[in-house]
């Protein structure tokens, strides 16, 4: 199977990329680039890849796949606010494009990484599966809705979308991101040795290792069509529903010599939402293998061997946020986050 994977070259690419590869899909990235030179520890081999913003992308440069994984967007809350009608352009309109493109190329499997964000301020007093409604309080949140509503309508017999509502990602990748919450605790709690709460820490959020993402993408891949034809799963585990404070006391047994501080900007999150992810694991049998506290050693090793300051853990390298506004400073990409220079990779 010829499977191509858009954003390959971002957190959860970099690690799935060489996981098809390992399972003998033909694998061929799509990537803008943006984050091309924020490696973190080794960077592992790369796959063929066509360099392009996804808004650009045409039916004639996805002929002869058989799979699409679309994991392009603007990748979190902070950034989707920074530029919101972008967030839409990109994460909305971009993606049913890449999707209308797709089906009209002849690709039969379309796999859309969404995000439990959709279900926003869901409270935390009950668990939310696939058929509760949306709540979301962010232009990420609301862009995967509406990307969702309209790639579901282009379901076919020939053309077959599956929605994997992503649980808040942490571990370890060579694109690593410190502005998800399990990294971040962690990183700050290895460069300055507090576990800094930037939340009065109540908030509940379902957490799932990046790896155990990469796993589900491959699962549905493997599937049957029928099982997973215009379906939408939570990817994670449903004992995997944390508070905030309790990963941050995680955190503190995972970094010696730390301990959990607050910012002194701490209040409340509107972000409140556990999931229930057992659909995934009845219907196709999925099971992660990774828990928060495993995963807060993981990372918390790797910033021990590779060293780590708190200069980088918010800076352009790990930060998406810090990124985008490095690059529209410098002048090389422009308001519609597009690239400006010649060398723009460099």
């Amino acid at each position: 199977m010829k499977v191509l994977v858009s954003g390959h070259n971002g957190y959860i690419g970099s690690v799935l990329t060489p996981m098809l590869a390992s399972a003998g899909y033909d694998v061929v990235g799509l990537d803008t680039f943006f984050y091309e030179h924020c490696t973190y520890g080794p960077d592992g081999s790369q796959p063929r890849a066509i360099r392009k913003d996804l808004r650009d992308v045409v039916k004639e440069d996805l002929r002869g796949f058989d799979a699409v994984i679309h994991l392009a967007a603007l990748s979190n809350d902070p950034l989707g606010d920074l530029q919101r009608e972008i967030t839409y352009d990109i994460n909305h309109r971009g993606s049913v494009r890449l999707a209308q493109a797709a089906r009209d190329a002849g690709v039969t499997r379309f796999l859309f990484s969404s995000s439990c964000s959709l279900y926003g301020a869901a409270s935390g007093d009950q668990m939310v599966t696939e058929e509760a409604g949306f709540n979301p309080v962010t232009p990420y949140g609301e862009s995967k809705i509406l990307a969702e509503h309209d790639i579901r309508r282009l379901a076919s017999d020939n053309f077959s979308p599956t929605f994997l509502r992503n649980a808040t990602a942490y571990g370890f990748s060579p694109r690593l991101r410190a502005d998800v919450v399990v990294n971040n605790l962690v990183g700050h709690a290895v460069a300055t040795r507090e576990v800094l709460l930037q939340t009065d820490g109540s908030q509940w959020r379902p957490l799932v290792h990046v790896e155990d993402i990469c796993r589900a993408c491959l699962t549905v891949l493997g599937a049957p069509r029928q099982s997973v034809h215009n379906e939408a799963f939570n990817v994670g585990s449903t004992v995997e529903n944390y508070r905030i404070r309790d990963v941050a006391a995680i955190v503190q047994n995972a970094v010696p010599g730390s301990h959990v501080a607050f910012s002194g900007q701490a209040g409340a999150d509107l972000r409140n939402y556990r999931v229930n992810c057992d659909k995934f694991a009845d219907r196709l049998g999925f099971q992660t293998q990774w828990t928060v506290e495993r995963g807060a050693h993981q990372v918390s090793e790797m910033f021990e061997r590779y060293g780590l300051t708190l200069a980088q853990l918010k800076g352009p390298g790990m930060t998406r946020l810090a990124r985008i506004k490095e690059l529209l400073k410098e002048g090389r990409v422009n308001e519609d986050l597009r690239w400006q220079t010649v060398d723009a990779t460099l």
